[in-house]
This record gives C-alpha cells, sequence and structure tokens, in this order.
C-alpha cells in the first residue's frame, strides 16, 4: 500500500474503533511513538518498537472508563508522511472526565507505519 491507501485504512479503522487493528495490520515492527514535548516520560512516554506501541495502548485504555465522544479527520498525505486531527472525551481513572484533541504525524515506509508523533496542549 502506499501513503494515502495507509492513511485511508487508518481513518476507516480508527473511526471504527479498532485501534489494536491499525498497529496490527499498519505499523512495522521497528515503528516509533513519540509524545508532546512536555508529555515524553512515564508509561505513555516515547516508546520503539510495535511491542512497546501496543503496551502503550493498552496501558492508556486500562486508564478508560468510559468514552463519550471521539473522531478523527480525513488524512492529510505529503510523500512519506500523513496527519490526522484526532479528539477523545473519556473519563479516566487517572483524571476523570477530560476531552482531548491532538494533531498525529506519521511516515510510512515500505508500506508500514514507522513513525507516529503527537502534538497536544
Amino acid at each position: 500500500m502506499d501513503t494515502q491507501q495507509i492513511a485511508n485504512r487508518y481513518v476507516e479503522l480508527c473511526r471504527a474503533g479498532k485501534h489494536e487493528q491499525i498497529q496490527d495490520e499498519l505499523y512495522a515492527d521497528d515503528a516509533v511513538s513519540i509524545e508532546a514535548p512536555g508529555n515524553q516520560a512515564g508509561p505513555l512516554g516515547n516508546v520503539e518498537g510495535l511491542a512497546a506501541i501496543r503496551e502503550k495502548g493498552r496501558r492508556f485504555m486500562d486508564d478508560v472508563i468510559e468514552i463519550h465522544d471521539s473522531w478523527c479527520s480525513d488524512p492529510a498525505v505529503g510523500g512519506d508522511w500523513f496527519s490526522l486531527a484526532m479528539s477523545i472525551d473519556a473519563t479516566y481513572k487517572s483524571m476523570g472526565r477530560m476531552p482531548m484533541a491532538e494533531v498525529a504525524v506519521y511516515k510510512v515506509r515500505d508500506g508500514k507505519i514507522v513513525h507516529e508523533q503527537f502534538f497536544y496542549g
């Protein structure tokens, strides 16, 4: 798949709430995940490798009590990169109900996502 196809599939699965399937289908084994500056440490910080990205996702979801709403924009694609705007309004064990919005940027190499980076305030 090319970058546009990867981006479209990501959005399709994201909108269906199939986040683990996104990782299984679209991520390379050596992918990296980079959090926003100031949020790069701790259990949900920067990680390397698909197994660590999966664990990071599990830890995030383990903190979620209820998802009230979420959305994902259409992708913007440029070369080997694509970006998405996303938001989630959820109630968390650790911080109560909190809406969050972010921009996520992804790099594709050889038909797989190899880099994800998140920007939020």
